[in-house]
């Protein structure tokens, strides 16, 4: 029989429990879609050029955020990654962090940080002085933040070679200025199977439902708001909790070796939510799949080559055609990146396109993230 550490039988017991606390609070809850969709942009220049493909392949720092399963199948005993990205022209900005390394032959822990924010937001509402003139030193400046802790906790399967279990404990922090922030708490869960060049992963994504408090500062809120609210045509918003409702992603990799030193890497990721119908290929209203593929071409194990795919919708034209209708056409994000890996050092890029589209044309938005990582014994 498998024995589990203390720290692991902590972690599945405290899941245990949300998900049996969860029918008590739900009454009093909404479960709104892309809840919490921060924590699904993804880390890590080398996932993010590969179209976020990562759930069977992921097998150092970052397994804590794609599969806390594949800590235990990192070449080096400790593993460090950070990284930073900028969307939209450098407003959002995105920054990452994580640590792993081996409890002993047969367990590992991690623990990654994240935050994805917009600072120096101008505040303007007492723009105006009491006596109708501009006054520039009224303006304050506020920040809008989430912010994750991954806590994870990994282990081998004696009883079957390859295979590994893992699972993430996560804390979550949202804060917009003085107006409103929300704590939350969730359990992630995944599994590896790496056999003869094959690499077999499921990731289970807030697998106790995520259960996030929000707290409205009401007086804050209503400082400088023109009458409309006043008279209830805008309404404030209350406090309130969300709930994040599991998804789950299978991936499948395949490893070749090809001639004169070169490597193929070919994985496909299945990423299902549950949180009703959503503009992707396979929709339902109960579950919607977003299949997603990346390759990765490697040269001596020191230069890498990659690309990804994923995140099809269906866009609408904002043109009528000729017969007066609107014509609508599948649009993906693309990505692609390069790294090199020299003595345990990892210097990762990647460019991502941006599935936004400006009215009446089809440019997109690009996305340069950038990443270093290090193992060392």
């Amino acid at each position: 029989m498998l024995q589990l550490s203390s720290a692991a039988r902590g972690l599945f017991l405290l899941g245990a429990s949300a998900a049996l606390a969860l029918p008590a609070t739900a009454q009093s809850t909404k479960t709104p879609k892309y809840s919490n969709e921060f924590l699904n942009i993804g880390v890590g220049a080398r996932a993010l050029g590969m179209g976020k493909v990562q759930v069977s392949l992921a097998d150092n720092a970052t397994a804590g955020y794609w599969n806390p399963a594949g800590l235990v199948n990192q070449t080096h005993k400790y593993d460090g990654v950070l990284m930073h990205s900028e969307l939209f022209a450098g407003v959002v900005k995105n920054d990452y962090g994580a640590f792993s390394m081996p409890l002993d032959d047969k367990s590992a822990i991690g623990v990654s940080v994240m935050r994805l924010g917009v600072d120096n937001i101008a505040d303007t509402r007492n723009l105006i002085n009491e006596y109708g003139y501009i006054d520039y030193s009224k303006i304050e400046l506020f920040s809008v933040a989430d912010y994750a802790l991954l806590l994870s906790y990994a282990r081998k399967l004696g009883s079957v070679e390859g295979l590994s279990v893992g699972a993430n404990g996560k804390i979550i922090y949202r804060n917009i200025g003085k107006f409103a922030n929300g704590y939350g708490f969730g359990i992630d869960a995944g599994v590896q199977y790496n056999h003869k060049g094959w690499n077999l992963g499921l990731m289970a994504r807030d697998i106790t439902t995520t259960f996030t408090q929000w707290t409205i500062n009401a007086e804050e809120y209503t400082k400088g708001v023109n009458s409309t609210v006043a008279n209830g045509n805008d309404a404030i918003p209350t406090n309130s909790a969300e709930i994040t409702l599991p998804r789950f992603v299978l991936g499948a990799g395949r490893r070749f070796t090809l001639p004169k030193q070169f490597t193929a890497l070919v994985a496909v990721d299945l990423e299902t939510t549950t949180d009703g119908e959503r503009n992707t290929p396979i929709s339902t209203k109960a579950l919607s799949v977003d299949p997603r593929v990346g390759i990765e071409l490697g040269y001596k194990d020191l230069v890498f080559l990659r690309g990804g795919a994923g995140n099809y919708q269906q866009i609408q034209d904002f043109s009528a055609n000729s017969s007066g209708t609107y014509d609508s056409s599948w649009k993906g994000q693309y990505s692609l990146g390069a790294g090199v890996a020299v003595s345990g050092l990892r210097v990762d890029l990647a460019l991502s396109r941006l599935a936004v589209e400006k009215l009446g044309s089809s440019s997109q938005t690009n996305s340069l993230i950038v990443s270093l990582g290090y193992g060392f014994k």
